[in-house]
């Protein structure tokens, strides 16, 4: 009896022992096997963090945080995905949303997660691109002249959508009249004659209006593209300039339920989107268009590209970061104004949809 005793005591005490063997082997896989997972600072794993943005202005916000990643120096691993502007909203609806971190349009923001319910606003990240273009002696436009406009048409790109209704807001909050064409394209002398164009590249010298509202890229390649022609195009103002000096154009957004316990992950956001416009006016377009290439989602044709994004252009994407708390009220203030023109197009806000940390 005291040998099975004994026989039966090794045979516990060895399958203790090759158990702790192989549980240790396993906890080694999982914590460290990977180095795409391993951190050099002393932390076992990182944590996926996704960060979404839409192709356009808003992803140049994100190029100093993809850079930046190159050398991770935290326990969070930042996967950024740049997405086709019309698929932005997937990312932040449904059950279980996506993104940890967003970048979208003020007006798309506010209308989808307004309530501050699932995902709160950290701040405003591009503050317009859009830009006036003319031919011939057409003056340049600013806050003074506004009123020089009437009896003349501008073809507006996004006629319809945040660009159009602040330029809509501007007129109107400068007391100038206007009205938008109708298909017969007919001009009214006694007011701003507003014409939709559906995107930039149908605008041209010849497309029969005085001046154009595009944006950046397009705008500094239609000026270099006719250069050489009869009637070519030069810049006319912005309207960020006739709106204040900007307008809260873009936002980012994360999960409510992220910030909670990983303040950590917000604090390398903002940080990063803080530098952002310092980065961007030292930083080679090269060097910019390397970073955002590893982030764009598969098949997508990216709006940026070696022949139109230049320094020129980055400068006029107006990135530039303002933590909610500095800007919740401008972003009231411009919702507002764009429900005044229309107020089908977005929503006001709950003051819980503001992260004030």
């Amino acid at each position: 009896m005291k040998k099975l005793f004994n026989r039966l005591f090794k045979g516990i005490v060895c399958a203790a022992v090759c158990g702790a063997a192989v549980l240790g082997t396993f906890g080694l896989a999982a914590c460290g096997g990977d180095n795409n997972d391993s951190t050099d600072n002393g932390h076992d794993v990182h944590v996926p963090v996704s960060v979404y943005a839409p192709d356009g202005a808003p992803a140049l916000a994100l190029a100093n945080l993809i850079e930046s990643e190159k050398t991770p120096s935290s326990r969070y691993k930042f996967e950024t995905t740049i997405v086709k502007a019309d698929v932005i909203r997937t990312c932040v609806t449904g059950e279980a949303p996506k993104a940890d971190f967003c970048i979208l349009p003020v007006n798309l923001a506010a209308t989808l997660l307004g309530t501050g319910e699932t995902y709160q606003m950290l701040g405003t990240v591009t503050n317009g691109n859009m830009y006036f273009l003319t031919t011939d002696d057409n003056p340049t436009l600013t806050t003074e002249n506004l009123s020089t406009l009437v009896g003349k048409s501008i073809g507006v790109v996004q006629l319809n959508n945040v660009p159009g209704l602040t330029l809509q807001a501007v007129l109107g909050n400068a007391g100038v009249p206007y009205t938008v064409m109708g298909n017969d394209n007919t001009v009214d002398p006694a007011k701003v004659n507003l014409r939709a164009f559906a995107d930039a590249t149908t605008v041209a010298p010849n497309a029969g209006c005085d001046y154009y509202l595009c944006p950046e890229p397009a705008v500094s390649a239609k000026i270099k593209g006719t250069a050489s022609a009869a009637k070519p195009f030069k810049l006319a103002g912005d309207l960020q300039q006739l709106h204040n000096g900007g307008y809260p154009q873009a936002v980012i957004v994360a999960r409510k339920a992220f910030i909670e316990g990983n303040d950590g992950a917000v604090k390398i956001v903002t940080d990063a989107l803080k530098a952002s416009e310092e980065y961007l006016k030292t930083a080679k377009a090269e060097d910019v268009l390397v970073s955002l290439r590893t982030a764009y989602a598969e098949g997508l044709a990216p709006s940026f590209n070696a022949q139109n994004l230049t320094s020129d252009v980055i400068a006029h994407c107006s990135v530039r970061f303002t933590a909610s708390k500095d800007c919740k009220n401008d972003v009231n203030a411009f919702l507002q104004e764009l429900i005044s023109v229309n107020e089908s197009f977005t929503k006001t806000v709950a003051d819980g949809f503001f992260y004030m940390g």
